[in-house]
């Protein structure tokens, strides 16, 4: 099938699923979503092929979730579910909080993919980059790379509570709590990338990693990919991500909840991302028509802000 927002090739033992959105740092509507988690199983289909690369065109890897209207999908989309538009995790998500339960959802299916994915990560890493990428078996990023989860400084919690699993809980609740960006150098570490290399090498080593895997055969892979997963579900990895849904949910309903989503309504997008990231300086924060000294949100009720 042809992609839109997706490219997919074959090259001997590997596949490589590319997001293509870069005139949007690969911000992931649904039907960019829909479409990976397709060719992610097109390619597990293929006996052909041992591992799946994730990566990415232009200057980021993601910035995360598409909050944007461009992110539903098109009524003719064959890559999203007709009843919810989102990709089809079993459940359509009926509710009014349902977003970071299908995140989750629809991220499980990458866990429970019979090979291994390797995601190679450069530039912006952010938000909802972050839990696709965390998804996958191993990460591989640039130096440089900037990983972090602006969100929730205003908007809700991670939808993917993912960062007590990978990282040590101090720097676990920093990346929970503020937002601020890791470099990628930083990033490994702390454990959460398998390595961290010179930009202009990374596509390179990240082959030269997967080929040396790819001479491991299929069952083989599928077996200790399984092994491992296993163990952290007894250690209730997927409780954990669950109940963390739940939180995201609760988050959005707290007093200033609605304030990011009032501000994306009334001066756009782009003015929304200054006034959140404004007082840190950073992302949109650098501009100098963002509000560096802005008064601390308290909002005007309840709202529904995506992360």
């Amino acid at each position: 099938m042809a992609y839109d927002d997706i490219t997919f090739e074959v090259e001997d033992r590997l596949a490589f699923v590319t997001l293509n959105r870069p005139e949007k740092l690969n911000a992931l509507s649904n039907n960019l979503r829909g479409e990976v988690m397709h060719a992610m199983k097109e390619a597990e289909a293929n006996r052909d092929v041992g591992v799946i690369i994730l990566k990415a065109e232009g200057r980021a890897f993601s910035a995360g979730y598409d909050l944007s209207p461009a992110r539903a999908a098109g009524d003719d989309s064959p890559y999203v579910h007709p009843r919810s538009g989102l990709p089809d995790t079993g459940s359509t998500h009926p509710g009014p909080m349902e977003w970071s339960r299908h995140v989750v959802a629809t991220n499980w299916t990458i866990w429970e993919l019979a090979k291994p994915v390797i995601a190679q990560v450069h530039g912006y890493c952010l938000a909802g980059g972050t839990e696709l990428a965390t998804i996958c078996d191993f990460r591989i990023v640039a130096e440089d790379a900037q990983i972090g989860y602006p969100p929730v400084r205003a908007m809700t919690t991670m939808d993917m509570m993912w960062s007590p699993w990978h990282l040590p809980m101090a720097k676990a609740r920093e990346f929970a709590y503020v937002g601020d960006s890791f470099s990628g150098m930083q990033m490994a570490q702390l454990g959460w990338a398998n390595y961290a290399v010179p930009q202009d090498d990374l596509a390179s080593f990240t082959k030269t990693f997967a080929t040396r895997m790819a001479h491991i055969d299929n069952d083989m892979l599928m077996y200790s990919k399984r092994a491992v997963n296993r163990q952290y579900e007894v250690m209730g990895i997927r409780t954990g991500l669950w109940s963390g849904t739940e939180i995201q949910g609760l988050s959005s309903y707290r007093p200033a909840g609605g304030e990011f989503g009032r501000r994306s309504r009334e001066d756009g997008l782009k003015a929304a991302l200054e006034w959140r990231d404004g007082p840190f300086r950073d992302f949109r924060g650098r501009y100098d028509s963002a509000p560096h000294e802005r008064p601390l949100a308290t909002g005007d009720g309840p709202g529904s802000g995506y992360a």
